[in-house]
C-alpha cells in the first residue's frame, strides 16, 4: 500500500508517525511523510523533520519525507491529490468532557477534502 502521512509539530504527529512506522515494518508500506508548517505547534517544521529522520534511522526504514508551505489542511489534501496514495494518515481528535471527539480544523478539512482513504490515529 502507499501511504502518506502528515505531522504537524505535535505529540500526537509524532504519536502517528510511530505508529505507522510500526506497521510499515510489519506489513512493507510505500511510506511517504509530508511535514505540514504549522506556526503554533509545539515543534517547528525543521525540529518535525529533524525527528522523523531519526526515526527512520532508527527502525530502518526507508521513506521520502517532503516538506509542504501553506494552509496545512489544503497542502495536504493537495499532495494527496497529486500522488497515487492509497491511504493518507494522519493525527488529531481529542475527547470532550461528555466523550466525544473533538476534530482540529486542519483534521477536519483533511477528512471532509482528502481524494483517499484517511486513517486517524487517536
Amino acid at each position: 500500500m502507499n501511504v502518506l502521512v502528515g505531522l504537524v509539530g505535535s505529540d500526537e504527529s509524532l504519536k502517528t508517525l510511530q505508529q505507522t512506522i510500526e506497521r510499515t515494518r510489519e506489513v512493507g508500506d510505500d511510506l511517504t511523510i509530508a511535514v505540514v508548517e504549522k506556526p503554533e505547534s509545539k515543534r517547528s517544521q525543521e525540529e518535525m523533520v529533524e525527528r522523523t529522520e531519526e526515526l527512520l534511522t532508527e527502525t530502518g526504514i526507508d521513506a521520502e519525507i517532503v516538506t509542504l508551505e501553506g494552509d496545512p489542511g489544503s497542502a495536504l489534501v493537495d499532495h494527496a491529490e497529486q500522488g497515487e496514495f492509497d491511504q493518507l494518515v494522519i493525527g488529531g481528535g481529542t475527547l470532550s468532557p461528555m466523550g466525544k471527539i473533538q476534530l482540529g480544523p486542519i483534521t477536519e478539512f483533511v477528512l471532509l477534502n482528502a481524494p483517499t482513504t484517511v486513517k486517524l490515529v487517536r
